[in-house]
């Protein structure tokens, strides 16, 4: 059984989110918080598996609850929610800590998912922020001086294999955020070939799903 705390400051929401996620055989909400204050006692006494951590809170918002979790409950999975696509706490919340970001927006299935794939140990980003994310990468990046990888042919030295220039191109095609059917119009190819350069992208990368395989990309230099 996966233990999930809910932290809201909107009463309406925590219930709403509760009724969904309790009627899935696996996972107990077993408590509520109004704020990221009270996010953290409640750790502290139930250790849940999984916080779903609002962003904006009075008191303590999610970011810093987040970070403070990190810090002294690091065993504890937190998952940070937001209403705006465009919420300027996305790469501040990865960076405290949270091992997911989704939008409330989602839906009762894709959340439950969410918090089964996070208590895993895997990491989770929603994919409409995984530009924003790698935008504020490429940032730090160029702030810090990093060399940029070649668009094609990178080779990373911690990959075992490296990427074949194909797969570079639809590791590039995913960054922008394309689907399978817009990566086989752009580079004239079959659906079914760019489905099998993604899966050998995931499996060379060591990740679980195409949006980690960006990240990862991004961290290995290999998106610029």
């Amino acid at each position: 059984m996966i233990k999930v705390l809910l932290a809201d400051d909107q009463t309406l929401i925590r219930q709403g989110i509760r009724l969904l996620l309790e009627i899935e055989p696996d996972i107990q909400v077993v408590g509520q918080a109004a704020n990221g204050r009270a996010a953290i006692d409640q750790v502290e006494t139930l250790q849940p598996d999984v916080v779903l951590m609002d962003v904006r809170m009075p008191e303590m918002d999610g970011v810093a609850a987040t970070r403070e979790l990190s810090t002294r409950f690091p065993e504890v999975k937190v998952i940070i929610l937001t209403t705006f696509e465009d919420d300027e706490t996305v790469f501040e919340g990865i960076k405290a800590g949270a091992r997911g970001y989704l939008l409330k927006d989602i839906s009762s299935e894709e959340m439950a998912q969410a918090v089964r794939r996070v208590a895993a140990g895997e990491a989770l980003i929603e994919p409409r922020l995984t530009r924003k994310v790698l935008a504020e990468f490429s940032r730090l990046a160029t702030a810090t001086g990093q060399p940029k990888a070649p668009k094609t042919g990178a080779v990373s030295e911690s990959l075992p294999v490296p990427l074949t220039d194909r797969e570079q191109e639809v590791l590039l095609a995913l960054a922008r955020g394309l689907s399978n059917r817009e990566i086989a119009d752009q580079l004239v190819i079959t659906e079914g070939t760019v489905k099998n350069h993604v899966s050998s992208l995931i499996d060379k990368l060591g990740v679980r799903d195409r949006t980690q395989a960006v990240l990862k990309g991004q961290e290995l230099g290999l998106i610029v």
